[in-house]
């Protein structure tokens, strides 16, 4: 099997957990790096333990007809115009979240991937993850019965101990509380739930403490989901609290419920109700992106390029789908009144 020949763009915090898991995976290899440091070959090699070329233009790199996909690190702000080049250069991508902050820009990107025909990996790595494998795997079981309502929170203060914190905090670029970190949970909510969101309401506010002044947006929010089907959500995105890491999930059947990791299901006889059942995993409760579950999502990846299948769980379209939901969530906070996703076309 020919490994893929893959090139990273941008060399920041979240480049470093793409090199490690590219060169750990099955079948592709990091061949190349571009990026706006004035680094050499000897240097990538020195602080990545790999031999990759180094480009300081994008452009030069898209034109390498050695390579075949492109892992997209960069700001938020440049995905849109660095994904459609990747694409009309024949390139298959993994892209980071989230896809854009302009729903218009997403909509750009998706008739660009269409019409060039690779394949694309959006990084809500999450849906890899042994906590929500097994979450996903409890649903399809129907151990939990049919699902009613979910409330599956993102709690992870970023602040100036977080070296994205610059780009982080301007709405042209962090966008809001849902794009820069809250993405992650709305998408697992969507993917527990199953089914079409029909409106969304969502509201804002703010921490007074300091370290999140620099904040162009509300960087917490709570938006509450209604869905076609006549189940509803809810999901908080708060990244300017000042506690641990908590990534909250709450999932009500008519069977039984779910809390984080913990179980009670009417199918499982013998278990106490006044007690959660423990399901030992792992979970996610790190925002450091070395503990976040690329290896799998990355093999994934690189079997279906390899393969000619769809990417399993977090393709481009699965991916658009809860961004769709995000712009209407935030457009929502934006005009204070509740959004319909008809709303847009």
């Amino acid at each position: 099997m020919k490994e893929l020949q893959v090139g990273i763009v941008g060399l920041g915090w979240v480049a470093g957990a793409h090199i490690e898991t590219i060169t750990a995976v099955n079948g592709a290899r990091v061949a190349a790096v571009c990026t706006r440091k004035p680094l050499t070959e000897k240097d990538i090699a020195a602080q990545y333990g790999i031999q990759a070329k180094v480009y300081h233009d994008y452009a030069e790199m898209l034109a390498d007809p050695g390579l075949d996909m492109v892992s997209i690190c960069t700001p938020n702000d440049l995905h849109p115009a660095q994904t459609i080049a990747a694409a009309n250069a024949g390139k298959h991508i993994y892209l980071e979240k989230p896809i854009a902050v302009t729903y218009a820009d997403a909509k750009a990107m998706r008739a660009a991937i269409r019409q060039a025909g690779v394949k694309v990996c959006v990084g809500f790595e999450c849906r890899f993850s042994k906590q929500f494998t097994m979450t996903k795997s409890i649903i399809d079981q129907g151990l939990l019965g049919e699902l009613h309502y979910a409330e599956v929170d993102y709690y992870h203060g970023i602040g100036p101990w977080y070296g994205q914190i610059e780009w982080n905090v301007r709405k042209d670029c962090g966008g809001s509380a849902l794009l820069s970190g809250g993405c992650h949970a709305l998408d697992i909510l969507l993917m527990a739930m199953g089914g079409e969101v029909e409106e969304v309401a969502s509201y804002g506010a703010r921490s007074r403490a300091g370290y999140f002044a620099g904040y162009e947006y509300d960087p917490t929010s709570v938006t509450i989901l209604k869905f076609k089907n006549g189940k509803v959500g809810k999901t908080a995105a708060c990244i300017d609290c000042i506690q641990p890491y908590y990534f909250h999930v709450h999932l009500v059947g008519s069977k039984g419920s779910l809390l984080d990791n913990k179980l009670y299901s009417e199918h499982i006889a013998g278990l106490n109700k006044e007690r959660w059942s423990v399901l030992e995993t792992a979970l996610v409760d790190s925002g450091e992106v070395l503990d976040h579950p690329y290896r799998p999502q990355f093999q994934a990846f690189v079997d279906s390029i390899h393969q000619g299948t769809t990417m399993p769980l977090t393709d481009f379209e699965t991916a658009f789908a809860t961004h769709r939901v995000i712009y209407a969530a935030d457009r929502a906070a934006a005009e204070g009144r509740p959004v319909k996703l008809a709303e847009l076309d």
